[in-house]
């Protein structure tokens, strides 16, 4: 079997002026045996003692002072790291080379003219257009449920409320809490949606793990009887209540039905909903016979995509074709399909998608002259071009997918320290970095490119750190950014290089298409979302309890705040401030010995809340359990 090998560069007669090979040398076999290349400064100053008084002084004394052995190992060093003489350029030679240039003969046999072979691959693109847009069509537009109107989309995190006191008091900004109904169609794939900072429900501290609070109430776990907490994320909670599937998702209508107390903890359908034993304002529940015949078709999409992009790999020889083509079809698949923005509507995703893709195929021009045409160009493997190359890629375009199960959701020390298996995952991944950063280097000093490659990236490292050192400002590596970055070095034609370059190419597009041009700098703000902030926490004493009442006091807030917000079963209930006179809380229980009570506490600087601490627990005896060390 053949395999790859680099492919050593023209040996004739001819010299090459920038390495200065000499003809004058000859094997005894009469093949041409190109001497060392001289460095410019042995040109410029000769060899031996009669050299050294022609070199500058400072370099004649700089050399004086280094000693021997220092000398040889720097010479060393820059003689390896310059590479073979003459370098020698990868090529790859296919596999069963009479099969993979079957397609190109089929195509020189019956597409023989140039106009013949444009109409052709105009018929391809009017082809999977026409099935793209008609099963696109089928899949996003719903038409309305009898007696509600049309559906609105949402997305895997949608709810009716919003964390901590996001709703205000009482939770007056989330309202109605009843006799309101909602159409909705959720997208598939919702069931792997978690929690990713720490979420209080009660006297639990929920993360990485769906947001469903409540289920059915009874043996048969009926959708009749399923209630969910308002909190709980939609899609998730239909699917825990068999209402759509997480494969098709679906649509329905979903009812608001105000205040409900004692949510059960059930495990359905790959999901293990949280247990809440005391009321809430807003419960909803999914309006049994209202689910409509819509289904999230991205499937079948993700194989017309697949079958015409094959197409175009097999039978495709020109690398700017080939990877225009395929670029485009797979970005548009994915900003429109496989991991399209939250958004309402498909209108807005359409122009969505359009705005990001101008710039996106701005940088993929740049790339393309720079890493790809370097690997494909000549290149005449087409089975394993379409293998080892869109292969990757596509494993890179569905990232959401495919690499979904690595622990890690994002590079920041935060969500490394806090998630389980996070830390293995990332030696892990570290290791097969180095291991892949080390082979690739050796295939560039084999090619002769290393000293380039080393001068791009020292100057890479050190934006790099001019962007850590810039003040109150976060680094982040976006995958469309490490993408970039490490593209350059599998700009040649061997089958790692291959199979890194299509993953890289799948890596950027998904970046682009699902989240667009994030900064590579941003605001600890912004990489805050809604994770613990690390401020202070208030001091509460010991409540005094009579009969019903429960009343808290506490010591004044330390300087820099200037209130205190109590939340209730996870509602915020007060807000006091120091310059209302207010120093105390009252809370009455509206039955005797009826369900605990979770009571939690936070500073305020103004309108700004801080974190709040754990709850405390008064339980249905009158008894309080204090709040436990730390925030929730």
């Amino acid at each position: 079997m053949t395999e790859m090998r680099p492919r050593d560069t023209n040996l004739n007669t001819t010299p090459r002026s920038s390495r200065h090979y000499h003809d004058s040398s000859t094997s005894s076999s009469g093949s041409v045996t190109p001497q060392s290349p001289r460095h410019p400064a042995e040109e410029r100053y000769g060899d031996g003692a009669a050299s050294a008084a022609m070199m500058p002084l400072w370099l004649q004394k700089t050399a004086r002072v280094v000693p021997g052995p220092l000398k040889r190992v720097f010479h060393a060093v820059i003689k390896w790291v310059r590479g073979p003489d003459p370098p020698r350029i990868w090529k790859i030679t296919p596999f069963l080379p009479k099969l993979q240039a079957l397609p190109i003969r089929l195509l020189d046999r019956y597409v023989k003219t140039r106009m013949q072979r444009v109409w052709l691959l105009l018929a391809l693109y009017f082809c999977f257009l026409l099935c793209f847009v008609t099963i696109l069509h089928e899949s996003a537009f719903t038409s309305e449920i009898p007696g509600y109107g049309s559906p609105s989309v949402i997305g895997c995190t949608d709810s009716f409320w919003t964390k901590n006191n996001g709703c205000g008091l009482d939770g007056d900004q989330c309202r109605p809490f009843q006799n309101s109904t909602i159409p909705f169609r959720c997208p598939a794939d919702c069931l792997r949606t978690q929690v990713l900072n720490p979420y209080g429900v009660g006297d639990q501290r929920i993360v990485y793990q769906p947001l469903v609070i409540g289920g059915p109430r009874d043996s048969a776990r009926s959708v009749e009887t399923a209630a969910y907490r308002g909190d709980s994320f939609i899609c998730s909670a239909a699917i825990h209540s068999g209402f759509v599937t997480n494969s098709e998702g679906g649509c329905g209508v979903v009812e608001l039905v105000g205040q409900d107390s004692n949510y059960p903890s059930v495990n359905q359908h790959a999901i293990q909903s949280i247990g809440f034993d005391t009321n809430f304002p807003l419960t909803m529940k999914f309006v049994p016979g209202s689910r409509a015949e819509c289904k999230d078709l991205r499937w079948p999409l993700l194989a017309v995509t697949v079958i015409f992009t094959c197409l175009l790999a097999i039978f495709t020889v020109s690398p700017s074709i080939y990877f225009g083509s395929i670029f485009c079809m797979l970005f548009f698949h994915v900003a429109l399909v496989s991991d399209p923005p939250s958004l309402s509507t498909y209108y807005s995703l359409v122009s969505q998608a359009l705005g990001s893709f101008l710039p996106a195929a701005f940088v993929a021009v740049v790339v393309y002259w720079y890493c790809i045409k370097r690997q494909l160009d000549g290149l005449e493997a087409q089975v394993e071009k379409t293998i080892l190359w869109l292969g990757p890629c596509l494993v890179g375009c569905l990232n959401n997918y495919t690499f979904d199960k690595i622990p890690i959701q994002r590079l920041t020390p935060h969500d490394i320290q806090q998630q389980p298996g996070a830390v293995p995952a990332l030696v892990i991944i570290v290791l097969v970095l180095v291991c892949i950063a080390l082979g690739q280097a050796w295939a560039i000093r084999v090619e002769g490119r290393m000293p380039r490659y080393l001068a791009l990236y020292a100057l890479i490292g050190f934006c790099l750190l001019m962007f850590v050192a810039i003040p109150n400002m976060s680094l982040r590596i976006h995958h469309y950014i490490l993408a970039l970055l490490l593209l350059p070095g599998t700009a040649m034609q061997n089958r790692p290089s291959l199979v890194y370059q299509g993953l890289l190419i799948g890596l950027f597009i998904n970046g682009i298409a699902r989240w667009g041009f994030d900064s590579v700098l941003q605001t600890p703000g912004d990489l805050q979302g809604d994770a613990l902030l690390g401020s202070e926490l208030p001091n509460i004493m010991p409540p005094n309890i009579a009969s019903n009442n429960i009343t808290f006091n506490w010591q004044p807030p330390p300087e820099g705040h200037d209130g205190i917000s109590v939340m209730v079963n996870d509602v915020e209930r007060f807000r006091g401030f120091l310059d209302d006179g207010v120093a105390n809380f009252t809370w009455s229980r509206k039955a005797p010995h009826g369900n605990p009570e979770y009571f939690r506490f936070a500073l305020m600087s103004g309108s700004e809340t801080g974190d709040y601490t754990k709850a405390g627990i008064w339980a249905s005896n009158g008894s309080w359990q204090k709040m436990p060390p730390g925030p929730t």
